[in-house]
């Protein structure tokens, strides 16, 4: 009888695995990436065709993360990044929007500039598309790649451009886009974003790679508990960023090509809308006045076509 229960609960297990679609199995993997993480970042370059070439130091850093499911709708999986330091603040860090089948993607070109590009069905199909957006949501890069559960593993990954990294973007000037090639896989402990990049200087002549690099983010789970602040910050900020997004989606929907200008007045777009979104909290703005403070500061750092 014991064996009769035993190979009813093994079926049983097996036609839920098996009835889960593949379009179901890429959501569960998406929003696994959301969670309370230890991330370390671990980048070395790794060649250079010029000999005369002196590699940059390695770059090795490490902080806690919670990354919070924003929107979970069947197509769409939008994912915000914050990075808690010590007991009492919180960075707004990057957001991750994951999208099924869309049929353009904003590819960056350099110098600060991105353009909407349209794809094709047959390209599109069954596959997502990861939107990377900077800590104060305007663009950072697209790509598109397609998910694979294959032997345990869950896997995907793409190659796209970008601008300069944050740990470099102030540091250097020897070349202008970072050529990404992507790879995200859930592990046991979390899941890894591991990147094989080329140092790329684009120029009217063309591309010139001057050095290639091994990049690993690895997001290791922690205790709830270290998140608390963090909730507590968020629960008050939340409010204005969801207007704020709302009004780069306005942008976005407007326009075939953006370019972000640098500091205004001393000032760089994501210090205006950090100065916003406390503002916002303090004075408790109406979601109309978020929306039209934001599109405001914006349009000025936007050249937009």
């Amino acid at each position: 009888m014991k064996r009769v229960i035993f190979l009813v609960i093994c079926c049983i297990s097996i036609i839920s695995v098996s009835a889960q679609s593949k379009f179901e199995q890429d959501r569960a993997a998406i929003k696994s990436l959301a969670g309370y993480y230890k991330v370390t970042f671990n980048y070395a370059e790794t060649f250079a065709a010029d000999t005369a070439y002196i590699f940059h130091p390695r770059y090795h850093s490490w902080g806690y993360e919670w990354a919070t499911i924003l929107e979970d709708s069947p197509k769409k999986i939008a994912i915000q990044h914050l990075l808690v330091v010590g007991d009492s603040t919180v960075i707004k860090h990057w957001r991750e929007d994951w999208v099924y089948e869309q049929p353009a993607i904003l590819v960056y070109e350099k110098d600060n500039t991105w353009k909407k590009v349209n794809l094709t069905s047959a390209e599109v199909k069954g596959r997502w598309t990861q939107k990377v957006y900077q800590v104060d949501d305007s663009p950072r890069y697209e790509s598109i790649g397609t998910w694979v559960h294959v032997d345990g593993r869950h896997e995907w990954q793409s190659k796209t451009d970008s601008p300069l990294p944050r740990r470099e973007f102030t540091k250097r000037s020897d070349y202008n886009v970072l050529n990404r090639g992507n790879r995200i896989y859930l592990t046991p402990q979390g899941w890894m974003y591991e990147q094989d990049n080329n140092k790329v200087v684009r120029s009217a002549d063309g591309d010139k790679v001057i050095a290639q690099e091994k990049g690993l983010e690895e997001f290791t789970k922690v205790d709830e508990a270290k998140f608390a602040y963090a909730k507590k910050w968020w629960a008050g900020q939340q409010g204005y960023w969801a207007d704020a997004r709302a009004a780069w989606e306005a942008v976005f929907a407007q326009n075939t090509a953006i370019k972000l200008t640098g500091k205004k007045d001393g000032k760089l777009l994501y210090e205006r809308l950090f100065d916003l979104a406390e503002r916002s909290e303090k004075e408790k703005w109406s979601r109309d006045r978020n929306k039209e403070e934001t599109i405001k500061v914006i349009n000025t750092y936007v050249n937009a076509s």
